[in-house]
């Protein structure tokens, strides 16, 4: 059995919940859903960044101890990860003693072999990214960009990791592995940064400016750089360095934001991995950011800010699942509304989907009660359906593979659309009342093929609507899904199996209430 080891990165705990958080969630989920699917054994890592500037300052601004404000937010998210029915194996935070450690080891080993200096620095410092900034980052008209916020001039003593050194080893690692990053195309970001030099990375904060962080372990003056802190949970929550963490180590993908990709996943990272003598992991796939419908961020202070609790409460979380995972390429920015959102769910889930696992159960109840009928007509629309089925067989499988969970569906939907098509081509509701023989064959035929479709159409949504897929089985006499060996091959299991009565999926949303 294969090892799958994979991460979300993990959430700063300072603000509320937003699309982006319950995004990658879902699509990290989707992919350790289907690799465990696949046969493999996987580790599915997600958690909270919990320590920095800006906690401090939140947790002040509240009146309340840190330690207590993070723990709250951890609630919140830990509600977030349930009511999405996320299936993740740990849930780190970096308050944890486990994770603590392990930083502390971290740094002391990199100190005592000469990885890390003390210096001083004189220049700029960007208070919302808490990271010091370059002159050469000012907009053409001498501002800052919007994404640092307010930025400060600074003069301080600080500990300094050699990132500098390691530069041209990067450089070389990554043309001598191109597929480290996913889209091709974020790899050439990384690589087009690293034509101008890079500076050492100040890894401290003093404590009289920030007390809330991880100490030094040779200074207790200082605390950690939340980034050097946070990157090490991948490595922190495998037990490293004790025995057994290299089950799962190195992670096979690491999934993040664009935001975050440069510098610290694809330059921070690496570095810090090389110079602890500990292997890279093997990929690091990022996706795109959700953006209002016409193109703009979405962010609390622009007013559009999406909760995704708000959309789980109202529509399901099979439903708010399948809009993101559809909606979205992996590899670019996508739009997001509520209108966007009900023509999917209307769309794709309640007139393709729940139109025919209605219709399907409607008629196998007043024609079939007693068991489904064998499909004994092989006429030219069922060839056509089963063999609609083994190209999106093919397809679908590849696009799983290749994180084209967009096109997945897609295809998945477009299957759903041809039952449909072949149930209005064969009127099963008109043959019933025929006493013809040959008609009660077409029509057996008709319901056969229809269940048949359905039950495998229904098993690649398990990864991307893991309740409703098994729920559509369970309609169809069928146990759950946990592999798919041997539940994606036209045949004949469900013939003799008594169907579940009509059931509406995906009931049709209520008119906003009048004020």
């Amino acid at each position: 059995m294969k090892h799958f080891y994979i991460t979300t990165a993990i959430d700063y705990a300072n603000g509320s919940l937003h699309i982006g958080h319950a995004y990658e969630k879902v699509l990290t989920d989707v992919i350790a859903r289907y690799r465990r699917l696949m046969g493999d054994q996987v580790h599915y890592l997600t958690g909270l960044d919990e320590h920095g500037q800006k906690v401090q300052q939140k947790a002040a601004s509240e009146g309340v101890e840190p330690q207590a404000f993070v723990d709250n937010v951890a609630v919140m998210f830990g509600e977030l990860i349930e009511k999405l029915n996320i299936s993740n194996d740990d849930f780190i935070r970096t308050t944890q003693p486990r994770h603590k450690r392990i930083v502390q080891h971290i740094l002391q080993d990199l100190y005592d072999r000469g990885e890390i200096y003390q210096g001083e620095y004189k220049g700029y410092y960007s208070v919302r990214q808490e990271q010091f900034v370059a002159e050469k980052e000012r907009n053409e008209d001498g501002s800052w960009p919007e994404l640092y916020g307010e930025v400060v001039e600074l003069v301080e003593k600080n500990y300094y990791f050699r990132l500098s050194k390691y530069q041209d080893w990067l450089i070389e690692f990554l043309q001598q592995n191109p597929d480290f990053v996913l889209p091709n195309f974020r790899q050439k970001q990384v690589l087009e940064f690293l034509k101008e030099p890079i500076n050492d990375l100040c890894i401290t904060r003093p404590k009289e400016r920030l007390s809330w962080g991880i100490p030094m372990p040779f200074d207790e003056d200082y605390v950690t750089y939340v980034w050097f802190d946070a990157l090490i949970n991948y490595l922190s929550a495998t037990g490293w360095p004790e025995e057994g963490w290299d089950r799962y180590w190195p992670a096979d993908y690491h999934v993040i934001g664009k935001d975050i990709l440069v510098p610290a996943h694809s330059i921070y990272w690496p570095i810090m991995l090389h110079a602890m003598q500990v292997p890279l992991p093997k990929h690091l796939l990022v996706h795109g950011w959700w953006l209002a419908q016409g193109g703009s961020k979405i962010s609390k202070s622009a007013g559009n800010a999406v909760d995704p609790l708000d959309f789980i409460d109202e529509f399901s979380a099979d439903a708010f699942r399948y809009f993101l995972t559809r909606e979205m390429n992996v590899a670019q920015d996508s739009e997001y509304s509520r209108e966007l959102f009900l023509a999917r769910y209307n769309g794709d889930l309640g007139n393709n989907l729940g139109n025919l696992v209605s219709r399907l159960l409607n008629m196998a109840g007043k024609n079939c009660a007693d068991g489904l009928p064998a499909a004994t007509r092989n006429d030219e629309p069922e060839q056509n359906v089963k063999a609609h089925w083994e190209k999106t067989r093919e397809e679908v499988l590849n696009f799983y593979e290749e994180f084209q969970f967009h096109l997945a569906m897609e295809r998945v939907m477009s299957f759903c659309s041809t039952l449909n098509n072949y149930l209005e081509l064969r009127q099963p509701w008109k043959l019933a009342k025929s006493d013809k023989p040959e008609d009660r064959e077409t029509l057996n035929t008709s319901l056969a093929v229809v269940a048949e479709g359905l039950r495998l159409a229904t098993v690649f949504l398990k990864p991307v609507m893991p309740t409703i897929a098994d729920r559509i089985q369970e309609l169809l006499g069928q146990p759950a899904i946990d592999t798919w060996e041997d539940r994606l091959d036209w045949g004949n299991r469900l013939e003799g199996q008594v169907l579940g009565a009509k059931t509406i999926l995906f009931p049709r949303p209520q008119p906003p209430a009048e004020s």
